[in-house]
């Protein structure tokens, strides 16, 4: 079967008739103008690059998506008040750090004293720490994760949850479709012999008609909870990776933390409703956790594409905004929207200490490009961007003054911002945040700062990469 010029430039018409056609779905039901611009430039354009990818990617299905999941936390939220009687209430801080009230409100958590959070640098220590809480477990275990792999540590994780399961503790296993997607299925079968529930976290959910296809509303979080006593959240998942044993990315430079105290029912709360959405079930969980002896106040805060407000973005904000003297931020990805970007600059214009830590190697491409754009820019800015020279940088840390940090799962781009699921830990305690700063100012002791002249130097088909790069930043 042969095509001539003329069957060639009519399937490219066609191609571009449908690109038109899906961008102007995309202006109509994308949140954002950026994310809009980017998909209609984009479809118009080369639609033959990107019609498959807004297939996987677009948000058709988005308002249907929001008002199912909001309809099943509420609904979670009465079951789980019902099924479990409730404590009394920890005491409350929002009072005592009125500029971080607007994340209470926020996030309809209550800022909680009597905490204590431990740092857990790299891999190694943290599932060190991770299998020695699941083996003091007696009621039991909550894991969630975004990727968890069968390999050497998925292995010993595997057993683990075994040993307990065999020991009479409940244990609630739930990862994330598309970030697991090459978990096999015999990974959890073996764990469901063992007596271990296992889900997967979809953006389907019980007849729910959602696009087969679709990638947005990944569940990015990693939270393990013990007995409702202690949890552990931050940016490893289950992986030799994050070991630092996978090359070329190895050493893989990443931050846990442990949580024990009243924070930890707001951990487990934000896990309830994620297992609410995958099974339909209200897991049976404590709802009492004891106050440590401990002045740390703690805010949870999850946020996620269900929300009323764009609660990541307006987390960033918020605790940039709060800064005096200095900000310090490490992300693997620095494609910031326009309200997080304005904050960083304004931070620096009222004389705050504004510095980012990026990695100086690429785990994906398109998003390395696109956060080189951001950095050069916001070099020009004044803010002290640092590249990671020592492995992969994974963490996702904020450290706002001598105060507050926190420590979770969230970027600064979009995804997170708008289209993941994710948990972030604000924590303020002079003792913690100077913990924070050592640990930071040896990553920064292991970086080369970006100088302001360095983007004159960058070749010119380069210069051009990062510019595409940013363009798609938004849908990245």
């Amino acid at each position: 079967m042969t095509f001539s010029w003329i069957d060639i430039g009519f399937g490219i018409g066609v191609l571009h008739v449908i690109g038109i056609m899906a961008a102007i779905h995309a202006v109509m039901t994308v949140r954002t103008s950026q994310g809009s611009i980017a998909w209609a430039v984009s479809l118009t354009t080369i639609p033959y690059f990107t019609l498959i990818p807004y297939l996987f990617l677009g948000r058709s299905t988005f308002l249907g998506y929001v008002e199912a999941r909001r309809a099943c936390n509420q609904l979670m939220r009465s079951q789980f008040g019902e099924i479990i009687s409730t404590g009394p209430s920890p005491p409350l801080a929002a009072n005592i750090h009125p500029e971080f009230r607007a994340l209470t409100t926020l996030t309809n958590m209550p800022f909680v004293a009597g905490n204590h959070v431990k740092l857990l640098i790299n891999g190694h220590a943290t599932f060190n720490a991770i299998f020695e809480a699941i083996g003091r477990a007696r009621d039991y275990v909550i894991i969630q994760f975004f990727i968890i792999r069968d390999d050497k540590i998925g292995h010993e994780l595997q057993q683990h949850l075994l040993s307990c399961a065999a020991a009479g503790v409940k244990v609630y296993f739930l990862y994330d479709r598309i970030g697991s997607y090459d978990l096999p299925r015999r990974y959890c079968e073996i764990l469901m012999a063992g007596g271990v529930i296992v889900r997967e976290f979809s953006a389907a959910r019980r007849g729910l008609f959602i696009n087969r296809f679709q990638l947005n509303f990944r569940n990015h979080r990693k939270i393990v909870v013990i007995d409702g006593i202690e949890a552990f959240v931050g940016g490893h998942n289950v992986g030799n990776e994050y070991l630092g044993e996978k090359f070329p990315l190895a050493p893989w430079r990443d931050t846990h933390i442990s949580v024990t105290g009243p924070a930890v029912i707001g951990i487990q709360h934000t896990f309830a409703e994620d297992w609410h959405w995958s099974t339909g079930t209200v897991p049976l969980l404590n709802q009492t956790s004891l106050s440590m002896d401990s002045e740390m106040h703690c805010q949870v805060v999850p946020s996620g594409p269900s929300d009323q407000l764009e609660t990541s973005s307006l987390f960033f904000v918020s605790v940039i905004n709060a800064a005096r003297e200095r900000v310090w931020l490490t992300s693997p990805y620095f494609c910031p929207d326009e309200a997080v970007f304005t904050a960083l600059r304004l931070a620096v214009l009222r004389g705050v200490e504004v510095r980012i830590l990026i990695p100086s190697c690429a785990d994906h491409r398109m998003v390395y490009e696109a956060t080189q754009s951001y950095a050069h820019e916001a070099v020009r800015s004044g803010i002290k961007i640092y590249r990671y020279r020592h492995g992969f940088l994974h963490q996702k840390v904020v450290l706002i003054d001598d105060t507050a940090a926190a420590i979770g799962s969230a970027n600064l781009d979009n995804r997170s911002f708008r289209l993941n699921f994710e948990l972030m830990i604000l924590t303020v305690d002079k003792h913690f945040a100077a913990e924070v700063s050592h640990m930071l100012m040896n990553d920064f002791s292991n970086s080369e700062i970006i100088e302001r002249e360095s983007f004159l130097f960058i070749a010119g088909w380069r210069r051009m990469l990062m510019r595409i790069a940013r363009m798609f930043a938004p849908i990245l």
